[in-house]
């Protein structure tokens, strides 16, 4: 499954009442720690489908979305699971940190 776009349009649909768990990776087109992120973010996607989706959120073109959880650091990771934070990581993680979330 590709990495979802997710923007305040399709996130509550996508992340929020999704029955499966969700991986959003906040992060900026400018940010280099977050190019660092997003191949490791890509292929625990890749290896993951199906136990649990994967999405990034732009916070320059979502900022509201940004706001709304509180990521004041980018790159910023957080788990939802049944529409809750169910956990959250700061900064350029490796993928075991991501995997030992699920």
């Amino acid at each position: 499954m590709a990495v979802l776009t997710l923007t305040k349009e399709n996130f509550e649909t996508e992340a929020l009442k999704s029955d499966v768990p969700v991986l959003v990776d906040f992060w900026a087109e400018w940010c280099g720690p977050c190019r660092m992120f997003s191949p490791i973010v890509d292929e625990f996607a890749e290896e993951n489908e199906g136990k649990v989706k994967v999405g990034k959120v732009n916070v320059d073109e979502q900022p509201d979305l940004a706001g709304r959880y509180g990521v004041m650091s980018i790159p910023t990771a957080i788990l939802f699971k049944n529409g809750e934070i169910a956990s959250t990581l700061v900064g350029v993680q490796p993928k075991t940190a991501l995997e030992e979330l699920i």
